[in-house]
C-alpha cells in the first residue's frame, strides 16, 4: 500500500474539512476515495466540490462494505462514533474518529475491544496533541523535570456560544441530541490535553455544573469540577459557554516549580532545589526556594488536524507511533462522564464510574428532552 485510501462519514462542519484537506493534497500519505451522508443536499456539494472520481453513499452500511477505501474517518454525531466504528472494524477497516470517543464510557469501551480485536490502527482526532507547546507540557512533567505534581488547574471559559448558536439546531445542546453540553461538545480537546500531558487521570471528582442558567438548553453551560489524584493532588476544571472575555490558562505546579500555559505561550519557573528538600533544611522563617524563570524553546507550527491524519496514515503504512492512539479517548470521556454523574447526584464519586448508573440516570436525561428527532445531524 502506498497511500491510504479514506473515506468520510458525515460532511458537517469538520467533516467537509477534513474531506477537502484529504482532496486537496494536505495529508501526507492518505487520500479521499469516498464520502458518506444521509443528506442529498451534502452529497450534491461533495460532488461539485471534488468531482466524479469521489464515490458517493447515503447508507452508512453500503458506505462501509461497498466503498474504496482502506480507513474511515468518522465525523458523525456523538452518539454514532462507537456504533460505526465497530462496523468499519468488523469491516477490516482502520478508523479515525473526531472527538469525543462517544457520548458514554460505556460504549466506547465496546469500541476500544472491537479495535483491539481487529488490529487495525485506530486513532482520535485530538489535534491538539499536535501542538508543540503542550507537546513540551508534557515532556517537562513526563521526563520528572517538574517533580511530582502538586496541583492543576485549567480555566477554559473562552468557549462563547450565543444563544443564536443553540437555536440554529433542535438537536444542539438536548441530552438526546448530543448527550452534553460544553464538556462533551466544547471542551474535550483540554479535557484530553489535562489528562494526557499530566499523565494523570483523577481517582475522584465532585463537579458542580449549571443547567441552561446562561442559555435556554437542557445541558450544562458551565462546570467547575474539583478532582483528586492517587498521589494526593488536586486538580480543577473550570469552562463556561456564557463568558466574555474568556481565558484559557493551564497552571500545572510541582515539586521543582510551576508550568503555565496561557495565549499558547509556556512559562515555566523553576526552583533550583526542590521545594520538598528545601522545606527539610530551611531555618528561616519566612524563607522561600531560589526560584527561576526559564525560556523554554518551542519549535515548529502545529499541523492541527492534518497532522493527526498524517500520523494515522503513516502508522498505518510504516507502522508508526500514533499520537493520539484511539483507546485514549475513553480518558477523558470518563472525566466527563464523572462530573455529569457527581453533578446528578450532588457528590463526589470515584473514578471508575459506575458506569450502569451512569447509563441509567443518561437515559432519564434522554426520555425527557425536547429533541426527538433523528440523529442524521453532523
Amino acid at each position: 500500500m502506498e497511500c491510504v485510501k479514506t473515506g468520510v462519514i458525515g460532511l458537517g462542519n469538520m467533516g467537509s474539512h477534513h474531506a477537502r484537506s484529504l482532496a486537496e493534497g494536505k495529508v501526507a500519505g492518505a487520500v479521499l476515495t469516498a464520502v458518506c451522508d444521509p443528506r442529498p443536499e451534502r452529497l450534491q456539494w461533495a460532488r461539485n466540490e471534488f468531482g466524479t472520481g469521489i464515490e458517493l453513499f447515503q447508507s452508512v452500511d453500503e458506505f462501509l462494505e461497498r466503498a474504496d477505501m482502506d480507513g474511515v474517518l468518522i465525523a458523525t454525531p456523538h452518539f454514532s462514533h462507537p456504533d460505526i466504528a465497530i462496523k468499519a472494524f468488523d469491516q477490516g477497516l482502520h478508523v479515525l474518529c473526531e472527538k469525543p470517543a462517544g457520548v458514554e464510557t460505556k460504549s466506547v469501551r465496546l469500541m476500544n475491544e472491537a479495535a483491539m480485536k481487529s488490529g487495525k490502527v485506530f486513532s482520535m482526532m485530538f489535534n491538539q496533541r499536535m501542538n508543540p507547546v503542550y507537546q513540551k507540557v508534557r515532556d517537562l512533567i513526563l521526563s520528572g523535570e517538574l517533580g511530582e505534581i502538586k496541583r492543576t488547574n485549567w480555566i477554559v471559559t473562552d468557549w462563547y456560544r450565543p444563544q443564536s448558536y443553540y437555536n440554529s439546531g433542535g438537536w444542539r445542546a438536548t441530552w438526546a441530541g448530543e448527550g452534553g453540553g460544553v464538556m462533551l461538545n466544547q471542551a474535550p480537546h483540554q479535557l484530553d490535553l489535562w489528562v494526557w500531558a499530566t499523565g494523570m487521570m483523577p481517582v475522584s471528582v465532585h463537579a458542580f455544573c449549571s443547567f441552561g442558567r446562561h442559555r435556554e438548553i437542557e445541558v450544562e453551560d458551565e462546570v467547575t469540577a474539583y478532582v483528586k489524584y492517587a498521589n494526593g493532588a488536586s486538580g480543577l476544571f473550570v469552562t463556561s459557554i456564557a463568558e466574555a472575555p474568556g481565558t484559557n490558562r493551564l497552571e500545572v505546579t510541582g515539586d521543582r516549580g510551576k508550568i503555565v500555559v496561557e495565549n499558547n505561550e509556556l512559562h515555566f519557573w523553576r526552583l533550583r532545589q526542590p521545594e520538598s528538600e528545601f522545606n527539610e533544611s530551611c531555618t528561616a522563617m519566612f524563607g522561600q526556594p531560589e526560584c527561576w524563570k526559564v525560556d523554554i524553546p518551542i519549535l515548529g507550527e502545529s499541523p492541527e488536524h492534518t497532522g493527526i491524519m498524517a500520523n494515522w496514515a503513516d502508522a498505518i503504512l510504516t507502522g508508526a507511533e500514533l499520537v493520539a492512539p484511539g483507546q485514549e479517548g475513553i480518558h477523558s470521556l470518563m472525566v466527563t462522564n464523572a462530573v455529569y454523574l457527581s453533578a446528578w447526584l450532588d457528590e463526589r464519586v470515584e473514578l471508575p464510574i459506575n458506569e450502569e448508573l451512569y447509563s441509567q440516570l443518561l437515559e432519564k436525561k434522554m426520555n425527557t428532552s425536547t429533541f426527538k428527532g433523528v440523529d442524521n445531524h453532523v
